[in-house]
């Protein structure tokens, strides 16, 4: 006589289905492992319980951040633990790091980094999104040149409302390379439709290489310098990076510039100015 037997079933089994129906992959994934870990180790049922938990939400951020990182734009990916505050003292890295809790953001206030080339604005505003991105704040980085051509098709295309509309849904609008070539009237006119649109409704983060008395010369004419960048300054944090390049730091050392070059221009009289 044979006696059958029958295999208990594995009751992590209706836990895969459950996970499944409740979207919860990371669970399913390890709730049989760490349910045996936590028999090893003496866990009680609320420590097995918060360590699956912790490791479901860990990986649905890693998620978040993974698919929407591409959708933001950004030139590359840098954060604030990166940036050389050494080489850049004109920075106080303490208000910078301030900056990063995005308070700034909840409030639809903006950041304006001004500088000269090669300084590390550009890093800046990417750190910025960066975090953005991670506390799950929409964000958009365009450089000015793109933004305006964008908005001049929109214009002819008799579609500008609905373009601009595009440009008014992200949270954080990182606004690269401001001032690098002027606008035209028109340009500026477009430009200005959007900074108005966006005022205290959404933030700002720009890049610029000249300052705010450059306005009249890079933002079309003076009157619309003048009502973009009140718009811009009001509500607003300015940095102003006064230093050195950091790409011609990386040639001197790589001793791809002469000696002429990494001193500083002499005038007529031969002094350095």
């Amino acid at each position: 006589m044979t006696v059958s037997r029958t295999t208990a079933p594995d009751p992590f089994d209706d836990v895969a289905v459950l996970c499944e129906r409740l979207k919860l992959p990371e669970i399913a994934r390890l709730a049989a492992s760490r349910a045996q870990q936590a028999a090893a180790e003496h866990w009680t049922y609320s420590q097995y319980l918060a360590d699956i938990l912790q490791a479901e939400a860990t990986a649905r951020q890693t998620r978040y951040v993974v698919s929407h990182t591409p959708m933001a734009h950004l030139p590359f990916h840098k954060t604030l633990d990166q940036f050389d505050f050494a080489f850049q003292p004109s920075l106080d890295e303490r208000h910078v790091r301030q900056l990063l809790t995005l308070q700034w953001v909840d409030a639809a206030e903006n950041l304006i980094v001004l500088g000269p080339p090669g300084v590390g604005k550009t890093h800046l505003i990417v750190a910025m999104a960066v975090q953005a991105i991670a506390q799950r704040i929409p964000v958009y980085f365009i450089t000015i040149q793109d933004l305006v051509a964008d908005l001049r098709k929109a214009w002819e295309d008799n579609r500008f409302a609905t373009r601009l509309g595009l440009y008014l849904r992200p949270r954080l609008l990182c606004i690269d390379e401001v001032g690098y070539l002027p606008l035209n009237t028109h340009e500026a006119n477009l430009f200005f439709r959007l900074v108005s649109a966006r005022y205290e409704r959404g933030s700002l983060a720009l890049t610029s290489n000249k300052g705010f008395v450059d306005g009249g010369h890079v933002l079309g004419d003076p009157v619309l310098a003048t009502a973009i960048l009140d718009r811009w300054v009001h509500h607003s944090t300015i940095l102003n990076i006064r230093g050195d390049s950091y790409r011609l730091r990386e040639k001197r050392r790589a001793g791809m510039l002469g000696e002429a070059a990494a001193r500083p221009p002499l005038t007529q009289e031969g002094a350095p100015r």
